[in-house]
């Protein structure tokens, strides 16, 4: 072992900038801000959206319209697709679960029953909501809408 092939041991040494260190490093005086200005400045953060003084994008943009923040969203399914359902798993009771295990909906939905569709026997349907076409078809044929 001779002097020139001395190393630092493994992970002891940083390779990061040591900045504001004196003149002698290269990275004293300003430490790499430039002179004046706001991000020259300590406790300096940009804010969200910020574009150097040019209205930003969010204030640009014209706003319109209402986003109602109570809306309650239903996946619509027609009373074609129940009938179809039941007719294939021979069902007389339409449940959501059954609607979720075929995969016409997730379980974190909200079910409407709508009346596009014809439905052919008596059927016992339960969703959250029902269209009153979709109601008066289940009933035509003498089956019970159940709202849950």
């Amino acid at each position: 072992m001779k002097l020139n092939s001395l190393k630092p041991a493994e992970g002891s040494t940083k390779t990061r900038k040591r900045i504001g260190r004196g003149p002698g490093s290269g990275l004293g005086g300003t430490s790499t801000r430039g002179h004046k200005g706001a991000k020259s400045r300590s406790g300096y953060s940009k804010k969200i959206g910020f574009e150097g003084g040019q209205m930003p994008l969010q204030r640009r943009v014209p706003k319109f319209g209402f986003k109602n923040i109570n809306r309650v969203e239903y996946k619509a399914i027609n009373i074609g697709v129940v009938q179809a359902l039941a007719d294939e798993k021979q069902l007389t009771k339409v449940t959501v679960a059954d609607l979720i295990a075929a995969g016409f909906v997730s379980s974190k939905h909200l079910v409407k029953i709508l009346g596009n569709g014809e439905i052919t026997a008596k059927l016992e349907v339960e969703a959250h909501a029902f269209s009153k076409s979709a109601v008066a078809a289940i009933e035509a044929q003498g089956g019970s809408a159940v709202k849950l």
